[in-house]
């Protein structure tokens, strides 16, 4: 009986993942930062409501590099999430569970995305 050698470290580096893979471990990484940067949309949220001059003093801390930087993150990890969480909701549907269809649904959510976080940069600055 021959026994087969198995590597002991694997090394993330050097292995190459598919598209759907890469869709869907960056689909969890913009869920956790969403999570994270809830307090943030929750601070912007919570200035904007209260009066018209907390409004106008949130309007003017949002033109610091800091404060556009964390809007854009957060748009950016609302709009990725958004679009890999519809296409693994019409995949639960049983819509687009070949092979073929998923390697193209995932470069369609990374182009959209990648689009959305342009056109996000673009506004904010």
């Amino acid at each position: 009986m021959n026994k087969v050698e198995r590597p002991v470290h694997l090394d993330l580096t050097r292995m190459t993942f598919p598209p759907m893979a890469i869709v869907s471990i960056l689909h969890r990484i913009s869920g956790v930062l969403l999570f994270l940067l809830l307090p943030f949309a929750l601070y912007l949220l919570h200035h904007s409501l209260s009066s018209q001059d907390s409004f106008d003093q949130l309007q003017h801390q949002l033109h610091s590099p800091m404060m556009k930087l964390l809007s854009w993150i957060l748009i950016s990890s609302v709009a990725f999430h958004f679009f890999a969480g519809l296409r693994h909701m019409v995949m639960d549907c049983g819509i687009g569970e070949s092979l073929k269809v998923a390697r193209f649904t995932a470069f369609f959510v990374i182009f959209l995305a990648a689009i959305a976080i342009v056109l996000a940069g673009v506004w904010l600055w």
